[in-house]
């Protein structure tokens, strides 16, 4: 199958680049970068790292990066794609758990998950999660036990089907709500994270965690 292993990212050029080469040395070669409109040398720094880019010319957000990303890949004739951050966090060798049953043919859609392991996730993070969670089963009826990951792996006929709307943190509980409303099968996969200064300094904060939570409450009632 053709896999493609996308990036959505936002002033990532620290990492940006380590992080597509660590993927391109597991022999994933087709990576797939969206810089979301970024101030510094994220595009750049992709390129240079070997991946496929595509620029936004403001930053709309990690959703419609994201959506970009899916989109593209699957012009590009992608079976499966992937969806990773560029902040480093996560461990690229964990693709090949994460794709291995769409591989297999045994569901549609696979969800990283953080808290199915050893993983030392900061308190914060897992009350945002936790708020994610409980939002994400209000508006789908699904409960996952990590509906924030941005870890993810989809099949050419999930991707075909889901169609998000929104552009910023609430695409990942969107998703979750599109796989139920389509009847896509999905499996949690556990996967590691590893949190730095650098990391821990991107994703949601208080601010944004609760815009999302808001985001996702109208959209339940609406």
């Amino acid at each position: 199958m053709k896999i493609f292993v996308t990036i959505p990212a936002y002033n990532e050029e620290q990492k940006i680049g380590s992080v597509v080469r660590s993927i391109r040395k597991l022999e994933y070669q087709n990576v797939l970068v969206v810089d979301d409109g970024s101030n510094d040398h994220t595009l750049r720094e992709a390129e240079e790292a070997g991946a496929v880019t595509i620029s936004h010319l403001i930053n709309r957000g990690k959703g419609a990066a994201t959506r970009t990303a899916l989109e593209a890949a699957l012009i590009l004739g992608a079976e499966v794609v992937v969806t990773i951050d560029g902040d480093g966090q996560h461990d690229p060798s964990d693709i090949k758990r994460v794709i291995q049953p769409l591989l297999d043919g045994k569901v549609d859609v696979v969800l990283g998950t953080r808290f199915k392991g050893k993983n030392k996730v900061p308190f914060l993070r897992r009350v945002y999660n936790l708020v994610g969670n409980l939002f994400t089963f209000v508006l789908g009826g699904v409960f996952v036990s990590d509906s924030q990951s941005g870890f993810r792996a989809y099949s050419k006929k999930a991707l075909e089907l889901i169609d998000t709307k929104t552009d910023r943190y609430e695409f990942e509980s969107e998703v979750i709500h599109e796989i139920a409303g389509n009847k896509l099968s999905f499996l949690e996969v556990p996967i590691g994270v590893k949190y730095t200064k650098y990391s821990m300094s991107k994703g949601q904060g208080f601010k944004n965690g609760i815009k999302t939570a808001w985001k996702l409450l109208i959209k339940s009632i609406v």
